[in-house]
């Protein structure tokens, strides 16, 4: 063996032995790094404040990869392994952190997008007030969706360059083959810009009910994306709606009335005709007195017809609730009420009655009561 042979060797230790120092030196670089961010968050999750947990906890992983990987390129560089020419070229490392920095600033953003819009949900659902002034669930994740779009976006304009592509070249191939492209993705343009007036014009919000008059469409809405809308129907399916359909589509919000409307019509019967007015008069003195019913709103009660077997008159009122399950219950103590009123007036309710005289009459009640 050669003495430049003993030399290589040695220089190719030499190589090896610097390589392994500085994947050393970033391995406990990493090791410190972590444990510093993981004591700092901890102490950060005792606040209320969203963001600052939202920001640690995005930016553990990327950092962790931006050390490990920054500190082997500089290993690798500074032990020697950099050789013109080769895969470890100073070009190819100086292209390798660009991309590096790149990415791991996208991964760190939608990270912190991404964990910063769980929280702030979060707090909506726990009643936080000073974040409900501000934003509603929608509004939220629209704008979570845009800066995600933005970030993206962004990245690939950054890296085109980078990597050698040219964007005025890429504009230009986009004008020849975007014809084609707009032809075929027309449904997806007309979902996207159906998603966008859905946010613009907020016809409604996640966890509102909706129903459609036009469709079988009736459920609350659970997410609202750029191509489709989610909805849970009240039988616990969800159904997916494109958005382009609630451009024309007529629909209703029953989660934005401001009262919902007790309409009735009871009957008494005909023998009590002379009670009526006492009845209605006292229905609506209770309607006026109830604590639940919304007094400002219009509130009817008159007699109404002589139906066949009934003297009737409605109940036209509002109650100050919205909620569901609360209208029912103050519905059936209206109800309830309306009896006891009926009954201390000595009346009570009409049912289908027929009466027959003359002789006819009575033939036919002895042919009913016939055994034969």
């Amino acid at each position: 063996m050669e003495i430049t042979d003993y030399l290589d060797i040695i220089r190719d230790l030499n190589w090896g032995a610097k390589l392994f120092v500085g994947v050393t030196i970033t391995l406990l670089v990493r090791f410190v790094a972590m444990r510093i961010l993981n004591t700092l968050a901890k102490h950060l999750t005792k606040t209320k404040n969203a963001w600052d947990d939202a920001l640690f906890e995005a930016a553990k992983s990327p950092l962790s990869w931006f050390i490990l990987i920054i500190g082997l390129l500089l290993s690798i560089e500074a032990s020697g392994g950099s050789v013109e020419g080769g895969i470890f070229s100073p070009t190819n490392l100086a292209l390798v952190r660009q991309l590096t920095l790149i990415v791991l600033i996208v991964m760190f953003l939608v990270r912190f997008v991404n964990l910063a819009e769980v929280r702030l949900l979060e707090n909506l659902k726990a009643g936080d007030n000073s974040t409900q002034t501000k934003l509603d669930p929608t509004t939220l994740q629209a704008l979570a969706k845009l800066i995600r779009l933005s970030v993206f976006i962004s990245a690939v304009l950054i890296t085109l360059p980078t990597i050698g592509i040219e964007i005025t070249a890429l504009l230009a191939f986009g004008g020849v083959g975007g014809i084609a492209v707009g032809f075929a993705a027309q449904d997806l343009l007309s979902n996207f810009f159906g998603g966008l007036m859905i946010y613009l014009d907020r016809p409604f919000d996640i966890g509102d009910w909706i129903r459609s008059p036009d469709r079988e469409i009736e459920g609350t809405v659970e997410s609202i994306g750029w191509r489709l809308t989610v909805v849970r129907t009240f039988d616990k399916r969800p159904l997916y709606v494109p958005n382009s359909v609630f451009n024309t589509l007529a629909l209703e919000n029953p989660s934005r009335m401001t009262n919902r409307r007790i309409k009735e019509t009871i009957g008494i019967r005909y023998q009590d005709s002379a009670k009526m007015g006492a009845i209605v008069n006292d229905v609506k003195s209770m309607l006026k007195n109830h604590e639940e019913i919304d007094s400002t709103q219009t509130l009817i009660v008159n007699f109404n017809s002589y139906a066949a077997s009934s003297l009737d008159f409605f109940i036209y009122t509002f109650t100050k609730t919205t909620n569901w399950i609360r209208f029912h219950e103050i519905k059936q103590d209206v109800m309830l009420k309306i009896i006891e009123i009926v009954h201390s007036h000595d009346a009570d309710f009409a049912f289908p009655t027929t009466t027959l005289d003359g002789i006819d009459g009575l033939l036919g009640r002895a042919e009913a009561v016939s055994p034969e």
